[in-house]
Formats: C-alpha cells, structure tokens, sequence
C-alpha cells in the first residue's frame, strides 16, 4: 500500500488490498532496473504472493528461512571473524574513528575486543549490543570483561538507550524464536536445550540417535524415529537456531543461543540437562584403540565438553569417570599429554568415590594413568599407580585374568626404561604366557609383549633373542592388524633400530621408511613417534653417507622440536 501511494498508482485507495497488490506487482512487470526489499521474510509462503511473475528488477529477500524453492537462491550470512567483530565494536563503541583500521587501537582495547567478539561468538547484534553498553556507561572493554564474567545474562537482556534499528535485545529476540518453536514442535525445543550443554560446533547427530533413550520423555521418539528428528531439526533451521552439515551428520548451534538457553533454566534443569549430555557422550564414546581412533576424534570436543559440565556441578557417577578415563586416554595416545593428564586425574577421583578404592574402574584408570607418567618419563609417580592397578586386579579378577597381564607387561616396560632389567623379565615372561593361554598365541596384545620383551632383550644385548621375537610380533601384526597400523610401525622402528646397533645400515633405512609412512598418516608429522622416526632415519642417512639426506631431516627435526618447545603443537 505504501508502495502504491509513492508511485501514486490509480488503485492506491482501492477498498480491496488485493486489487492494490496487483496494481503494484502489474507496475513492477512494466518497468525495470528496480530493487524490492523484503526485510525480515521469515514467512517465505507469504512472500511469494507480492513478487511479480516475470521480473525485470530485483528482488532481495533477508531471512532466517533455510529453504526457499524456486523463490531466490540463498546466501549464507555467516558470523563475523574475531578482527571483523572486533573492529566493528571498537567503531560502534566509538573508542576508534569511523575510516579507521584495528591496527589503530590501543593494544589493551584491541585484546579485549577481540576477547568480546569471541565471547560472542561473531554475532553482529550481540556486538553492536555490547557496544552500546560500552559507549552509554563509559566503562572500558576490560571493565565490560570483567562485569559479562559474573552478569552475562543481564547484559544480553540489555539493549541501552532506544535504537530504532534494532531495539530488541539478544536475549528478547531469542526468546520470541524459543516461543516459537516451542509452539511449533516440543521436541524440537528439547533437542535444543540439549545442544545447549554441547560443544556447539560439532554435534554428531549419533549423540541424539543413540543417546535418546537417556534424554528424557520427549527425545525418546528419536531413537526409532529419525523422520521426527529431520522434522525436529528443520523446525530449528527455520528459526536459524541451528545449522545442519549432511555430509559429516553434524549440528551447530550458537553459543550465544546456547548461553540464552541456559540462563533461561533454574538450577535443577540446569543440572539435570548437563547429566543427559554426560551420559549421552559417554554411551558413543568408543574403547581407546587405533580402529576406533577416528570415532574419539570425532566425539572429542563434546567430551571436553562434558568434562567442564562434570567439574562444574561436581558429577560422580559412572559415566563420568569412563568418559574422562576414555578421552584421557585418548589424548596421551596423541600426545596430548597436560590435557589427557587432567582427565585422567579427574576420573580417577570420581571412580574411587564412585565405586571403592578396589574397583576395576579404579584399576584401568590408574593404569592408563602412570602409562602417561611412564611415557614421559615420570618413572616414580608412575610405578605406584601400577603396583596399586596390579593389586586390585588380581584380587577382582585374578592373577591369570587378561587385564592382569596387561598391568604385568605395563610395570615391566617401567623397569625396562628405569634399566631394572631383571625385574622387568620376569613380569614381562608371566604377562606372555597368560595373554597365549587366554587369548591365543596370534592376537594382538600378545604381539606386544612379545615385542616389549624383544626390546628387553636388545637392551641386555641378547640381539639373536630380540630379533627372533621382533620378527613374530611384527608377523603377528601385519596379519592381524594391517599394514597401516601403528603398531606395526612401532615393530619395523624398532627392529630397524637393532639393525642400525648391528651396524647393518642398509637393512635398517627401508624399515624406518616404511614406519614414517605409516606414523605421517595415522599420526601426523608433528606427533613424538614421527618425530623419532624422522631423527633416527637422519642418523642412518649419516651411516650410509648420505649427508644432504640427513642434513634436510635434522633440519626438518629442529624445525618441528623448536615449535613443539614454543607450545604452537601438541598433537
């Protein structure tokens, strides 16, 4: 109508609005080079009655709508980056000149913005918001650092003085869309609130699949029925509270959504929320070994997650300490050492209060614990976890149990590296001969100590012995487990390195060639074990004359131990 009355077209006062819309829609299809604008067409079905069939202009449409039909082409607004975020506060807070660049801030308000737009999460409203906050109170970016750590949620309910662009705040403008779906689909509702306890970034939809039977009365559909997850999900598209990738089954949601969400809750909801998503990470993450490592990588954010839920509202049930003992473990296995320590610190308190000093969730837990001290040199913090892991097992499950050997060939490695040799045999012989009783004289984990013992064995400088059970484990691998697989890695490293203690160079060079394949692959280049391949072959180049080979590897070596020692990797 308003259209109308601007270009003073002869139905503009027509009684009938329809008779007006045709008029104007009739105009557009007689005249060109136009732009219509329909801001906020969350309704799509509505639009499409105001656009003219045969378009000689253009017509741009802003919404939250995933899908559009035939109607337009969708472009994705995304977030904005930290220094898009941060040098739009700084100018909207007017703590810069409009035409000037970050570079310009001082670099206390430069950090902080950038600290703000993180927090943030890139959200144009929420900075603008925030900004207003800054230039209206006249605090700094840190004095509004420090109030967002103890007030978030009373900020994101603060607009400031009136704007007529935007006069809702963050949290009002959420809540409308909350109410929403709300109306629209409980179910979708409740798997937001869920995602709200999540790593929001990478949510792997098998979390809710598969977790559903634990996620309350209204997500238990979900289980047996994905069409109600898929409606669900396309509920919170249409709000953009959510995004979905179909090609690796993951959501996303904001974390500014997520924090709306959550502040939104009582203490108990809170609470209860957090202990469905411990539980639900937990049932998916998978046993720690090389077949399932692509799984923990996956899960692992959310276990991270889940391991700031458990410290904050001081969790002690069962899944909790089998998720931290899981992702723990999983991290020293990357050599992700400081974080897979705190993990495993953690699960073991809640294991000991959770089931007893002598449980054998307490037993794993310390055992994958000192495997960690052992690996990094930590001999005598590691050897008491061991002695303690090995008593609980052989009273629960026995002095011939598997789990026992296992302990048996861990404690006997300690000794191996701390030079206890004769103490080491001994435990390594009975941990062998349990594993060929109980599980058979070609599985995997009898490779291993075989292999342990071999290494023993080279040591003490009994080469014949060494070589002998290096080539069986390695034999015992290949067929088992792959020729890709680390552990076979681990086998030609080392047989190579008796080889290269022989001085039979030659031999050695296409064994450590073969195992830094493998470690580049499964492991990356910057991980510990690629690392040591990569110096070890350096120094066989030396042997066999190859000084310009060995020369670019140690330089590749120091490159890679500089940045390690700088903390830009821990992989």
């Amino acid at each position: 109508m308003g259209i109308a009355h601007s270009l003073n077209l002869p139905e503009k006062d027509a009684q009938d609005q329809r008779e007006i819309v045709q008029a104007v829609k009739h105009w557009l299809r007689e005249h060109i080079d136009w732009l219509l604008v329909f801001d906020n067409a969350d309704d799509i079905a509505m639009v499409r009655d105001f656009i003219p069939a045969a378009v000689k202009g253009h017509v741009l449409l802003t919404t939250r709508a995933q899908t559009f039909g035939r109607i337009a082409r969708g472009i994705s607004v995304e977030t904005m980056t930290l220094e898009e975020g941060a040098l739009f506060l700084l100018r909207r807070a007017h703590l810069i000149e409009p035409d000037t660049v970050l570079d310009t801030a001082p670099n206390i308000d430069f950090k902080g913005a950038m600290q703000i737009a993180n927090m943030m999460g890139g959200l144009p409203l929420a900075l603008d918001q925030a900004a207003a906050y800054i230039e209206e109170v006249g605090c700094s970016i840190h004095d509004y650092l420090m109030l967002y750590q103890k007030h978030r949620k009373d900020l994101l309910s603060m607009r400031g003085l009136p704007a007529p662009d935007h006069p809702e705040p963050v949290t009002t403008t959420w809540a409308l869309s909350f109410e929403m779906v709300e109306r629209a689909d409980p179910a979708a509702a409740e798997l937001l609130r869920f995602c709200a306890f999540l790593s929001p970034d990478t949510i792997a939809e098998e979390i809710i699949t598969q977790g559903a039977s634990e996620l309350g009365p209204v997500l238990q559909i979900f289980a047996d029925n994905p069409l109600a997850m898929d409606y669900a999900i396309a509920t919170l598209r249409k709000y953009s509270l959510m995004s979905r990738n179909p090609e690796n089954k993951t959501l996303a949601v904001h974390r500014l959504v997520q924090a709306v969400l959550r502040d939104a809750m009582d203490q108990e909801t809170q609470r209860q929320w957090a202990r469905r998503a411990v539980i639900a990470v937990n049932l998916v993450f998978p046993e720690v070994k090389f077949e399932n490592w692509r799984l923990c990588q996956r899960y692992l954010p959310q276990a991270q997650s889940c391991a700031d839920l458990i410290d904050q509202w001081e969790m002690t049930i069962p899944e909790a300490a089998r998720l931290l003992r899981r992702a723990g473990f999983y991290l020293r296995e990357r050599a992700q050492y400081s974080q897979a320590e705190a993990l495993l610190l953690h699960a073991l308190t809640i294991a000991e209060r959770t089931f007893g000093p002598d449980h054998i969730q307490v037993a794993q837990t310390l055992d994958n614990l000192a495997q960690l001290y052992r690996g990094q040199g930590r001999y005598q913090e590691a050897e008491p976890l061991y002695l303690r892991a090995l008593a609980i097992k052989e009273r629960t499950l026995g002095p011939e149990h598997p789990e026992t050997s296992t302990t048996l060939n861990n404690l006997a490695q300690l000794y191996r590296g701390q030079g206890r040799y004769q103490e080491a045999e001994p435990l390594y012989l009975r941990a062998l001969a349990i594993k060929e009783r109980t599980l058979g004289p070609e599985h995997p984990d009898t490779a291993i100590t075989l292999y342990n013992l071999a290494s023993l064995f080279q040591a003490e400088g009994r080469y014949e012995e060494a070589k002998a059970l290096y080539q069986r484990a390695l034999s015992i691998q290949e067929k088992v487990l792959g020729l890709t697989h680390p552990d076979v890695a681990s086998s030609l490293d080392s047989l190579a390195n008796l080889y290269v203690t022989e001085g039979k160079y030659a031999e050695a060079e296409p064994l450590y060639l073969r195992a830094l394949e493998i470690y580049r692959q499964v492991l990356g280049e910057k991980h510990p074990w690629t690392v040591r391949i990569l110096s070890n072959l350096a120094a066989t180049y030396r042997y066999l004359g190859k000084d310009v080979e060995a020369t670019t590897l140690d330089d590749h070596v120091n490159e890679l131990q500089t940045e390690r020692s700088q903390g830009k990797t821990e992989q």
